[in-house]
């Protein structure tokens, strides 16, 4: 297993279709973001990198670290996102893995803290997340806003 940055790999085609065909409409979302920069960067920020943790060929899990989120509020960032792993990798912590790499890759750029929007309750608590707030997502949908200190 590997984790490999979207933006700097060559196969940039080969992952955007694992992406898109993960079944889960974040995913197709992102997909699309992906195959246009501009949209990317005006949607997620500028700088926003797509980790992916890689069997081989396949995609095991995948997940954004983004200056913006679902959650327009400037103040907060850098952004977890789009955290998915594929079915037949689930069970093995392996988005617990990327996010931990995400979150390192984050330290090591100088920030303090992370961010994760999602509706779950009780899953990113487990990786040591705090819940912080309620705010309605760029849909208008009630989203939790969680943090971690770095």
């Amino acid at each position: 297993m590997e984790i490999i940055e979207y933006f700097s790999d060559s196969r940039k085609e080969h992952w955007l279709g694992q992406i898109a065909g993960a079944k889960w409409v974040p995913a197709v979302y992102l997909s699309q973001l992906l195959s246009n920069i501009e949209s990317f960067e005006r949607n997620l920020g500028t700088g926003g990198r797509v980790f992916m943790l890689t069997d081989g060929d396949r995609l095991v899990s995948f997940a954004a670290l983004t200056r913006q989120d679902s959650i327009k509020d400037e103040s907060l960032y850098p952004w977890i996102g789009y955290v998915f792993t594929f079915p037949e990798y689930r069970g093995n912590r392996y988005s617990q893995k990327l996010i931990a790499y995400m979150e390192e890759q984050a330290k090591q750029e100088g920030h303090s803290h992370v961010y994760i929007a999602t509706k779950h309750v009780g899953l990113y608590e487990k990786f040591g997340y705090e819940y912080v707030d309620s705010q309605l997502d760029e849909w208008r949908t009630e989203t939790r806003i969680y943090t971690k200190e770095l």
